[in-house]
């Protein structure tokens, strides 16, 4: 794994992941390699993964950094910029939006504070690319009361995660779920353990259909049949 293999020999800013995310990163982010995406990565600390992105996904990738520490901006380099704000402000995103345009990626690394979390996928994930990738990583912190969250916490984006299974299925529960926005622009969602993936696209008709010639019930003769081989 390319990204594992950057990570694991790297000499320059320090980077800090959970081991097993890469696998979850190769998976989600190979498709995007050397292709004009912009990716947003909320969260900067050392500024080591903003290096990684920009060696990963190319020359042609448009890479923004957020921080609420201004002292990240000394972590901005040619191809990638860097801009100070808090998460959770509708504001600075919308800032984000307006100068960089939508995003094709969306890595939250930020602050892992659970309502931080969801505020700022609820605010940003209608506002990146129709076919855009939101990765949420650490999301164990939604656990901790530390960073305001517990099993049931409804800020938590684990819950939130929960919630959006009935919600991507709106459409068969026959009005008990009225769809919305995510029903209709999610084409799914991933899983893992410490992260939740969202992706975006439109699935297209939903209907079900009958292919080939049908055939005739089978006759229920209540004998069993035993099958022998030689």
């Amino acid at each position: 794994m390319e990204l594992w293999n950057y990570f694991s020999t790297k000499t320059g800013k320090t980077i800090t992941k959970w081991t097993h995310y890469f696998p979850v990163y190769e998976k989600h982010f190979a498709p995007l390699r050397n292709k004009p995406i912009k990716l947003l990565e909320i969260g900067i600390l050392y500024g080591g993964s903003l290096e990684m992105w920009r060696h990963y996904f190319g020359p042609d990738a448009q890479i923004v950094g957020i921080d609420i520490n201004p002292a990240c901006r000394e972590h901005e380099f040619p191809g990638v910029h860097v801009r100070i704000g808090d998460q959770s402000n509708p504001e600075f995103l919308q800032s984000l939006v307006d100068e960089f345009g939508e995003f094709d990626l969306v890595i939250d690394d930020g602050s892992h504070q659970v309502n931080h979390v969801r505020k700022t996928f609820e605010y940003l994930y209608p506002r990146i690319a129709s076919n855009g990738t939101y990765l949420i990583e650490d999301t164990h912190a939604a656990y901790w009361s530390s960073h305001g969250g517990s099993l049931t916490h409804p800020d938590s984006i684990n819950n939130v995660a929960k919630d959006m299974i009935d919600r991507i299925n709106a459409d068969h529960t026959r009005g008990q779920i009225a769809p919305d926005y995510y029903t209709k622009n999610t084409k799914c969602m991933s899983i893992y353990d410490s992260i939740v993936v969202f992706e975006k696209g439109n699935v297209g008709e939903k209907r079900p259909l009958d292919s080939g010639i049908q055939s005739p019930p089978a006759p229920e003769t209540g004998e069993t049949f035993i099958i022998r081989t030689h």
